[in-house]
């Protein structure tokens, strides 16, 4: 029994497939693009120049200036714009969800919440987007913290939900089982991790777990996506 509305065969394609592939690769892109043109300058060195993979965060990029003091408009700009379009392209996505498994009442029940927080995570998704570091730091840690937080309970309730359904195969739960271990892990991590601005090696260690979260995130989504292909194309 479905306890969700049915959604065209080519709509969910559209919406499952095809939209959230375009995105996140449109969304890799863009912080290349973004770390390209970043200015310089890090918490710990402002005298750097360009961007740093391994000791500025992605949320430099959305600074109103650089940390050596330069403008950092464009940077920011393109950080805004991506980071909204992957908002609301995952908030659409987590709604279209419960349609593929909420084939009965605990998994519509359980779709249902993941796919509750999961829209609050894309909404902190586009707010950090439009809260530059340097201007409102608070409200800005607020939005990236919590999208984590957010999708930590999204990734658990999607685990148990997927495993249920069995309608895709074993290998897609274990993907969405490792994505919530690792939610989970770098939750840990920023509520217990050193502080970046304590040290070079404290700085490298939590803007490598972010980098590494942020892949992991993408490489999820897009796993995902082969599973559904498989089951909306039969």
């Amino acid at each position: 029994m479905k306890f969700y509305p049915s959604i065209k065969k080519t709509n969910r394609n559209i919406i499952l497939i095809a939209i959230p592939r375009t995105v996140v690769v449109m969304f890799v892109l863009f912080q290349i693009l973004g770390m390209y043109v970043y200015p310089g300058g890090t918490i710990l060195d402002s005298s750097t120049r360009g961007y740093s993979f391994v000791m500025n965060f992605f949320s430099d990029m959305g600074a109103y200036a650089a940390r050596n003091g330069e403008p950092n408009y464009l940077s920011m700009i393109i950080f805004a714009i991506s980071l909204s379009m992957v908002g609301c392209t995952f908030s659409v996505y987590y709604i279209a969800l419960p349609n593929i498994f909420g084939n009965d009442r605990l998994n519509f029940w359980l779709s249902t919440l993941g796919t509750f927080f999961a829209i609050g995570g894309s909404i902190c998704m586009i707010g950090t987007g439009f809260t530059p570091t340097d201007l409102v730091y608070d409200t800005h840690i607020l939005f990236a913290n919590n999208i984590f937080h957010f999708f930590l309970i999204t990734a658990l309730a999607y685990t148990i939900v997927i495993y249920r359904s069995g309608i895709i195969k074993i290998k897609y739960v274990f993907g969405y089982g490792l994505f919530f271990i690792s939610i989970l892990i770098y939750v840990l991590i920023l509520q217990y991790g050193p502080p970046a601005n304590s040290g070079q090696s404290a700085l490298i260690f939590q803007v490598t777990s972010q980098k590494i979260i942020v892949i992991i995130f993408c490489g999820s989504v897009l796993h995902q996506t082969f599973g559904f292909e498989k089951i909306i194309n039969k």
